[in-house]
C-alpha cells in the first residue's frame, strides 16, 4: 500500500513540475516595422539580450520592412545567427512585405514563417540613394548577396535555395505560399497566437546544435521599443528631420536677431543637432544645403535692406527647392524620401513669417520719430516772445529758446513757426509755412 501512495506522490510531483515548465515558458514578440535602421538594431539586439536572460523558449520577430542599407541588415544577421535562443521572424501582418534586405533577413531566422497576403523577395542590391549599380559593382554585390543566402538557406534544399537566389539575381518576389511550397518558410499563420502553437515541436538548428521548439501552452510576451529606440526611429523619418531642421534655423535667426534671450537659442541649437543626427543616417544630397542656406540669406537681407517681399520670393524658392534636393534626389528610395506638400507649406510658411518681420520693418523705418530731439522736427509752436531773430518758443508743451533760421526776418509775440532743427538746447525755427531755408 504505502508503495502505490509513494508511487502516485511521484507521479504527481513529476506532473505538477511538467506543469510548472509549461507555465513558466515565455515567447518574446518583437515587432519592426519600416526599412532598416540603427534604432531596429538597436531594438532586435535589446530583444535577443532581454530573451538569453529570461530564458524565453523563442523570440518572434514580427517585420515588415521594404529593406535597407546591406550594413545595418549584416547586422542583424549577424546578431540574428549569433542567439543562444531560437529566432523566429514572422512577415506580418496581411499586407507586410520582407522586401530586399528584409528577405535576408528572413533567412537568418532559425525559423521563418509568413502571414497570409504577404510578400517576401525583390532582394536586387541598389545604391545608397536607391540608385542602379555600374555593371561591375552590382555584379559583385549580387554574388556576396547570393553567397550569403545559400549559406542560410542551404538547409532548407534545392528549391529553396534556387528561389532565395532568383529575388537577388531577378529580383523575384514571392507570395506566402509560393515560399511555404518552395521551403523557403516554415509555417504561415494568421497571427502569433496561432504562429506560436504550430511551432511547437519545430526542430531548429542553433550554434549549439538542433534544438526542438516547445511552445504548447507557452505565455506571449510583447517587447516595446524604448524611449530612445523610438527617438532614434523618428530621426530616421525624414519628414521629422526636415521639420526638425527648418525649426532649428528659425529659432537661431530669432536668438540672432533678438540676443538676450535664451529660449529661442536653446530650442535652436537641440532641434539642429537632432535633425542633424538624422540627416547622417538618411541618403541626402548634402548639395541641397546649399539652396537652404541661400534661402536663409535672402530672407536676412530682405529684413536688412526691404525689397517689397523680392528677396523673400527668391528666398523661399531656394528652400524648396534645396529641401526636395537634400531628401528626393533622384533614385532615393520612396521611404526616404521627405513629403513634397509638406515641404511647400513649410516654405511658404517660412515666406509668410519673414514677410510679416519685414512689413514690420518697413513700417518701423518710415514710422515717425515720437521721442527724443528728432521727435521736434516738423512740430508746430507759438512764439511767446519777439523772435529778432532769437526768442522764447512753446513747443509740445514745453518752452524752448529759439533762433529763426532767416537771420534778416523778426517774428512778433503769438506768430506761429516750424522747428527746423534742433541744436544742442535752441530749435531753429522759420514761420509756418514759409520757404525752406
Amino acid at each position: 500500500m504505502r508503495r502505490y501512495a509513494l508511487l502516485l506522490l511521484l507521479l504527481a510531483s513529476l506532473w505538477a513540475s511538467r506543469a510548472q515548465a509549461q507555465s513558466e515558458r515565455v515567447v518574446l514578440v518583437l515587432t519592426a516595422t519600416g526599412p532598416l535602421t540603427p534604432a531596429m538594431i538597436e531594438y532586435l539586439d535589446r530583444g535577443l539580450l532581454l530573451a538569453e536572460r529570461r530564458g524565453a523558449e523563442a523570440l518572434v520577430l514580427q517585420l515588415d520592412t521594404p529593406g535597407g542599407q546591406i550594413d545595418h541588415m549584416n547586422q542583424m544577421v549577424q546578431s540574428i545567427r549569433a542567439s543562444s535562443v531560437p529566432v523566429v521572424v514572422y512577415i506580418a501582418p496581411r499586407g507586410a512585405i520582407a522586401g530586399s534586405a528584409g528577405t535576408v533577413i528572413t533567412l537568418a531566422g532559425h525559423a521563418a514563417a509568413m502571414a497570409p497576403e504577404t510578400a517576401i523577395g525583390a532582394a536586387s542590391p541598389v545604391g545608397g540613394q536607391g540608385e542602379d549599380l555600374g555593371e561591375t559593382i552590382e555584379r559583385k554585390e549580387k554574388e556576396i548577396l547570393k553567397a550569403t543566402v545559400r549559406g542560410l538557406a542551404d538547409r532548407r534544399g534545392e528549391t529553396a535555395v534556387a528561389l532565395a537566389e532568383a529575388t537577388i539575381e531577378e529580383a523575384k518576389a514571392a507570395s506566402a505560399q509560393e515560399a511555404l511550397e518552395a521551403g523557403l518558410i516554415d509555417v504561415i499563420a494568421e497571427d502569433v497566437e496561432e504562429l506560436v502553437a504550430r511551432l511547437d515541436g519545430l526542430p531548429v538548428e542553433l550554434q549549439a546544435g538542433v534544438r526542438t521548439l516547445h511552445t504548447d501552452q507557452a505565455s506571449i510576451e510583447h517587447v516595446g521599443q524604448s524611449f530612445i529606440e523610438q527617438l532614434l526611429g523618428a530621426l530616421t523619418n525624414p519628414n521629422i528631420v526636415f521639420l526638425l531642421m527648418a525649426v532649428g534655423v528659425q529659432a537661431v535667426l530669432i536668438e540672432i536677431g533678438s540676443p538676450g534671450g535664451w529660449a529661442a537659442g536653446l530650442v535652436g541649437v537641440a532641434c539642429l543637432s537632432l535633425g542633424a543626427l538624422g540627416l547622417g543616417v538618411l541618403p541626402v544630397n548634402w548639395f541641397g544645403i546649399i539652396f537652404i542656406a541661400t534661402a536663409f540669406v535672402l530672407f536676412i537681407l530682405d529684413i536688412k535692406a526691404p525689397t517689397h517681399g523680392a528677396l523673400t520670393a527668391a528666398g523661399t524658392a531656394c528652400f524648396i527647392v534645396g529641401s526636395l534636393v537634400l531628401f528626393n534626389s533622384p533614385g532615393t528610395p520612396a521611404f526616404f524620401q521627405v513629403s513634397v506638400p509638406l515641404v511647400v507649406g513649410t516654405g511658404v510658411f517660412i515666406a509668410g513669417l519673414f514677410l510679416v518681420v519685414v512689413t514690420l520693418a518697413v513700417r518701423a523705418q518710415r514710422r515717425r520719430v515720437t521721442v527724443g530731439s528728432e521727435a521736434l522736427i516738423g512740430l508746430i509752436g507759438v512764439a511767446r516772445t519777439e523772435l529778432n531773430p532769437a526768442g522764447t518758443v512753446l513747443v509740445g508743451g514745453e518752452m524752448w529758446s529759439a533762433q529763426l533760421e532767416d537771420r534778416s526776418m523778426a517774428l512778433a509775440k503769438g506768430d506761429e513757426v516750424e522747428v527746423i532743427s534742433v541744436e544742442g538746447l535752441r530749435l531753429q525755427v522759420r514761420p509756418r509755412g514759409g520757404p525752406p531755408g
